[in-house]
């Protein structure tokens, strides 16, 4: 038998005992102290990359990385990204990950008499993995956290500008915070139908609570009282402060249509 097939074969059948060797090594060599369950997945992990390693150095194949490895690393990072961890934790282990692997194998080599290039060759294959490993480990948290990050921004989103009734057909969409351009259009997308929803007729929009606006985000704000008003929905604003004024006027826009007021309070003394 070939002696890379040789050591794939050795991989494989002693894929548990290799791992529990290598996870104590590693343990130590980054002074990092965990749990017994931690150390248990860990060894359980191992155990499959090994097996990976293995069944890798009997394709013959420079390129191929079993499917196994990929979804792996993509539980890793997704697993990590979940938890609320840090991908650090997670790179942090790779480069002594490699250099006790790469002891283990020279150990391993020598016992089969391999010859320097076949030695070469299976390090190289064991770097290829390790490096496939945390490309997609990487990229599958990033992709977890963006979605978390979305997620929670849209929240945040929904809440700092709820449509507040206050009397029979009569709301306030209170406007708080920085106003930027995805947020000015969310509140195209949410806060109207919620208007019609809710079968308002009169909604006040409050900008007494906004700490920044520019002119393209003051532009997308005005335009939702021109879609309350070709759903038939009677729009007042109220609040805006001089900053704002400058801005409005700076972006052109027509005030000259739109009912205002100095706070809510003297818009619902009016009405």
């Amino acid at each position: 038998m070939d002696p890379i097939l040789k050591v794939a074969k050795y991989f494989t059948e002693n894929a548990q005992s290799l791992s529990a060797e290598i996870v104590d090594i590693i343990l130590i060599k980054i002074n990092l102290d965990i749990p017994q369950w931690e150390k248990e997945l860990a060894v359980n992990v191992y155990t499959d990359f090994i097996g990976f390693l293995g069944e890798s150095l009997s394709f013959g194949e420079h390129d191929r990385v079993p499917e196994g490895l990929i979804e792996w690393s993509k539980t890793n990072g997704e697993r990590e990204a979940s938890s609320g961890g840090r991908i650090s934790e997670i790179i942090r282990r790779y480069p002594e990950t490699r250099a006790v692997f790469t002891e283990h194998i020279t150990r391993i080599s020598e016992e089969y008499q391999l010859s320097i290039k076949q030695m070469a060759y299976i390090i190289t294959r064991l770097n290829y993995m390790l490096d496939i490993s945390i490309s997609e480990t990487i990229k599958a948290f990033e992709t977890l956290t963006d979605e978390i990050i979305k997620k929670a921004q849209n929240e945040v989103i929904s809440l700092s500008a709820p449509v507040v009734p206050i009397q029979d057909g009569i709301a306030v969409l209170p406007l708080i915070g920085a106003i930027d351009t995805e947020r000015a259009e969310f509140l195209m997308e949410k806060a109207i139908p919620k208007v019609v929803q809710l079968n308002i007729q009169c909604l006040i929009i409050d900008f007494s609570g906004l700490a920044t606006i520019d002119t393209s985000v003051a532009n997308h704000l005005f335009n939702i009282h021109s879609a309350l008003r070709l759903l038939g929905i009677r729009a007042i604003i109220t609040g805006i402060r001089s900053e704002l004024a400058k801005a409005v006027v700076g972006a052109g826009i027509d005030l000259s249509s739109i009912r205002t007021y100095a706070n809510v309070k003297q818009a619902i003394e009016a009405m």
